[in-house]
C-alpha cells in the first residue's frame, strides 16, 4: 500500500508498504478514512526527520479486525487516541498518560514503526481505541485529537465566568482553545497572531472577540490596556521566545499562563516577570482519556462544530502542497484533512 513518509527537510516521498491483513498482538487493524495534518507534524516537516516517519497521528477510520476487543467488530467506525502510555506509572494510575514517559514513544504517527494516517491502514493500541457514534462523521473523528488537546489546555487554565483570555496562535489548536474558552464563560477571547489571515479567520469563526496583529510593536501595550492591566488567563500554542514571552507580558499579575505550544528547540523567557509578579505558568500536553471520549460526545450531541476550520481535503499526491502552505506564513487555512484512498 502507499505511504507518504519524510525524505528530508521539506520534502516527502511517496513509497510502498507492506500492508497487514490482520491485528496483531495487543492492536485493533484500522482501515483510515480521514486523518488530519497537525502542527506538531510541520516541525517534522521542517526539520526533516527522523527521516522515513509516516506521520498522521489524527485519525478516523473502521475496523478491519478487532483483535481482542470483543466490543469491537469488523465494519464498527473508530477514532483512537495515538499514545502509548505504560498503563503502571503514577502519571498512568491517576488517569494522566499524557505525561507517562512512555507516552509518545510508539505513538502512531509520531514514531517510525508505528506508521500513521498518512497511509491507508493501521495498527492502534486495542486498549485507545473508541468507537464513533453515527452521527460523528469521519471527518469530525479525524478532528476529535486535536480539539481534545484543546480542551485540556482550557481545562487546566480552569477559566471562571467573566474571565478575560488571550489565545497567542491561530492555528487549529489556538482556535479550539478559544472556542471552548467562550464555552467556559469567558467575557473576552482576544486572539494574537502574526498571519492576518488567520488572525481575521478567527473573527470570522466566531471563536475569538477581536484579533491582535502580534507583528506590532505597540502589541502587549494595547492588549494590556484594553484588558485595564492584563488578561486573566494566556493560553500560548506557538511554542516559541516571542509567543512565550507575549505570554508573561500579557497576562495580569497573578494571572496564569497555559503553555501549549511545542518547541523542538530551547526557547528564551524573561522568568522574571514570572516572579516578580506571581504568575501561574503550566504546561499542557495531550489530553485524558476522558478529554478525548467527552470530545466525541460533545460532538454526537452537536455541542461543537469544527468542521468549519477545515478548509480542504487532500489525497496523498498532495501531501507535499498542503504542508508547504500550512507552513507558509501566509496562508489563512488553518486544517487540512487527508483521504490516504484517494
Amino acid at each position: 500500500m502507499k505511504a507518504i513518509a519524510i525524505k528530508g527537510v521539506r520534502e516527502f516521498e511517496m513509497k510502498e508498504i507492506e500492508k497487514p491483513v490482520e491485528a496483531k498482538d495487543g492492536y485493533v487493524l484500522i482501515d483510515v478514512k480521514k486523518s488530519g495534518i497537525c502542527g506538531s507534524d510541520l516541525h517534522y516537516f521542517e526539520a526533516g526527520g527522523p527521516v522515513g516517519l509516516i506521520m498522521g497521528h489524527e485519525f478516523s477510520g473502521v475496523v478491519v479486525d478487532p483483535g481482542t476487543r470483543t466490543d469491537l467488530k469488523v465494519g464498527d467506525r473508530v477514532t483512537g487516541l495515538p499514545i502509548s502510555p505504560c498503563g503502571k506509572c503514577h502519571a498512568c494510575l491517576t488517569g494522566n498518560p499524557q505525561y507517562c514517559l512512555e507516552t509518545w514513544n510508539q505513538a502512531v504517527g509520531l514514531s517510525p514503526d508505528h506508521p500513521g494516517g498518512l497511509t491507508s491502514r493501521i495498527f492502534v493500541r486495542e486498549d485507545m481505541v473508541l468507537k464513533l457514534p453515527d452521527s460523528v462523521s469521519f471527518e469530525e473523528g479525524a478532528m476529535v485529537e486535536p480539539t481534545a488537546v484543546g480542551l485540556h489546555a482550557v481545562h487546566l487554565a480552569d477559566i471562571r465566568v467573566g474571565a478575560k483570555v488571550l489565545v497567542i496562535g491561530g492555528g487549529i489548536i489556538g482556535l479550539v482553545s478559544a472556542m471552548f474558552a467562550k464555552k467556559e464563560g469567558a467575557s473576552y477571547v482576544a486572539l494574537s497572531e502574526t498571519n492576518e489571515a488567520r488572525g481575521k479567520k478567527a473573527l470570522t469563526f466566531g471563536v475569538a472577540d477581536e484579533y491582535f496583529d502580534a507583528k506590532n510593536q505597540k502589541v502587549i501595550e494595547e492588549m494590556v490596556a484594553k484588558t485595564e492591566g492584563g488578561f486573566d488567563v494566556v493560553i500560548e500554542c506557538c511554542g516559541n521566545s516571542a509567543a512565550v514571552s507575549s505570554a508573561l507580558m500579557a497576562v495580569k499579575p497573578g494571572g496564569c499562563v497555559i503553555l501549549v505550544g511545542v518547541s523542538l528547540t530551547p526557547v528564551t523567557i524573561p522568568t522574571v516577570l514570572s516572579v516578580m509578579r506571581e504568575l501561574t505558568v503550566k504546561g499542557a500536553i495531550g489530553y485524558t482519556k476522558e478529554e478525548f471520549a467527552s470530545v466525541i460526545d460533545l460532538m454526537a450531541n452537536k455541542q461543537i462544530e469544527v468542521l468549519k476550520f477545515v478548509s480542504e481535503e487532500v489525497g496523498l499526491e498532495g501531501i507535499q502542497a498542503a504542508y508547504e502552505k500550512l507552513t507558509s506564513g501566509t496562508s489563512e487555512e488553518v486544517k487540512i484533512l487527508v483521504d490516504p484512498n484517494k
